[in-house]
């Protein structure tokens, strides 16, 4: 069954269990749509638009531990390691962890609670693996044109919880493919760091802001580093407008970033912003992404 989030301002989709059963994204609070009623504005994309190919993501869905899952350097082969908000995985081989990797899993229980048309609380469960466990709670709720996600983790294990968590954002404003119309702004001076040179031909640095100079027509990726704490002055970390629709969405989290990257294809941009998280045993950390919609 589906849930769905609305006021007077914006209409908020959730997938349906067992819509994605991956074991990189998040399955508790995965965002398939999200509309801006002024203007019927979208905002939400799937990761490929060719069914099979990708991770599965969609829309607004957060990940733990991309590069480093808790207790996955000391498993053993064959030995159970948590990812969380999604399951215990089983390690494999002696190979380090790849997120596109497929790894058994057997799912954490979930429960959700919808508190009138506006609310979502999602709560995981704590499966002890290991002297890890941990119970993830996330409040989604809706204020005027804004989508506010609570997260909240208690570490209810013996070892202590180290890992970095982001939302991958797949956004692509009403549809349209990504190019001149898009502005990517920052509130500092981008310095981006590129691993492939080919692949950022189309794209256009301009002080804080990125533009297109034509039609995306492959995959982008690069990192900003260095100015990531810079956004506090101004209220938020990043804004994607499109000039055509004269829509956009900004964040204006204020947790302490960690580092910040954009990945993108033809039809997606996905500002990818981390924050870094240490709990010790029968201690809990709390914070918040903020997502504010517009129209110009």
């Amino acid at each position: 069954m589906s849930c769905q989030l609305k006021n007077d301002h914006l209409i908020v989709d959730f997938a349906e269990q067992g819509f994605y059963q991956g074991k990189r994204f998040d399955w508790s609070g995965f965002i398939t749509g999200v509309t801006l009623r002024q203007g019927n504005h979208s905002f939400c994309v799937p990761e490929s638009l060719v069914p099979g190919l990708g991770t599965g993501g969609a829309g607004l869905c957060n990940e733990f531990g991309i590069a480093d899952p808790i207790g996955y350097e000391d498993a053993e082969v064959g030995e159970l390691f948590p990812k969380l908000g999604v399951g215990l995985l089983t390690r494999v081989d002696d190979e380090a962890y790849q997120f596109h990797k497929e790894y058994p899993v057997i799912p954490f229980q979930q429960e959700v609670k919808q508190e009138g048309s506006s609310k979502l609380c999602f709560t995981v469960m704590p499966e002890e693996c290991r002297g890890y466990a941990v119970r993830l709670e996330k409040e989604i709720r809706l204020e005027d044109n804004r989508l506010i996600v609570d997260y909240k983790l208690h570490n209810e294990g013996s070892k202590p919880i180290s890992t970095k968590e982001y939302n991958h954002n797949f956004l692509g404003i009403d549809q349209h493919g990504i190019g001149p119309g898009y502005t990517l702004k920052f509130p500092f001076e981008l310095v981006p760091e590129v691993d492939e040179e080919g692949s950022m031909d189309s794209l256009l640095f301009q002080g804080s802001e990125v533009n297109w100079s034509g039609a995306q027509d492959s995959w982008f990726y690069f990192r900003l580093q260095g100015e990531a704490q810079a956004y506090h002055p101004q209220g938020w970390i990043w804004e994607l407008y499109n000039h055509e629709s004269q829509a956009g969405v900004r964040e204006i989290s204020t947790y302490p970033v960690d580092s910040i990257a954009v990945w993108g294809e033809k039809h997606v941009i996905s500002p990818e912003i981390f924050i870094k998280l240490n709990v010790a045993p029968g201690e809990s950390y709390s914070w918040s992404r903020i997502y504010e919609f517009f129209t110009k």
